[in-house]
């Protein structure tokens, strides 16, 4: 569905603090067709998840 193409995380469950925390999201990779992000717990900064973003499409500073 188009209404969820760009649906990012604000909030989620970090077991290190045991309740659900607003995250952080790092650029982890990037890739010909899409970059990877690391989401990181705001009180902890433990990682507590990866999106792949497909949407952005081919990069053009990666050669």
């Amino acid at each position: 569905m188009k209404q969820f193409d760009d649906f990012s995380a604000q909030t989620l469950y970090c077991p290190n603090c045991k309740q659900a925390n607003p995250v952080r999201k790092h650029l982890l990779l990037v890739l010909p067709n899409g970059n990877i992000y690391d989401y990181r717990c705001a009180k902890c900064g433990k990682s507590l998840g990866t999106q792949i973003d497909t949407n952005s499409g081919p990069n053009p500073d990666f050669h």
